[in-house]
């Protein structure tokens, strides 16, 4: 049987610079204004320990993003981290997220990652649900602190 997103011929492919515009926009539908150079600036900067996915659809281009990294501390064992994963509002639910969760999945595999960590505002209850049931547990709540600089 054929998924939502195959039948939308859905691919998942590294971002180019030329997906930043897109990758703004969609950022935007999460709440975060990520000016255009800034975003032109980390796709073309990306390293082999991280990673900006997007997911397109023919005709219609860019419809989401993931972006991932490995994360290596003193006391966390080799793991990835998801840094941010939207999906345009009218193509969501239709298994574009998890596509781009396999893909992202499947690209900490390739690095040796043993698991997977997502942090998600309490605010967004969807997205807990959609973690879920990909197989993410809570682990912990917490509060983060930012200081400027």
């Amino acid at each position: 049987m054929q998924s939502r997103s195959e039948s939308l011929g859905t691919s998942v492919r590294e971002a180019l610079a030329s997906d930043a515009q897109r990758i703004v926009a969609l950022a935007l539908q999460l709440g975060y204004e990520v000016p255009l150079a800034h975003a032109q600036r980390h796709v073309q900067e990306l390293d082999s320990r991280s990673a900006v996915l997007v997911a397109v659809v023919p005709r219609a281009g860019v419809v989401g993003w993931v972006g991932i990294a490995e994360s290596r501390t003193l006391t966390s064992s080799d793991r990835a981290e998801v840094h941010g994963l939207v999906v345009e509002d009218e193509y969501r639910g239709n298994g574009v997220g998890e596509l781009l969760m396999q893909a992202a999945e499947n690209w900490a595999r390739r690095r040796g990652c043993t698991s997977m960590r997502v942090l998600s505002n309490t605010v967004r209850e969807r997205a807990h649900r959609f973690y879920v049931r990909l197989g993410y547990e809570v682990l912990k709540s917490e509060y983060v602190f930012d200081k400027a600089l």
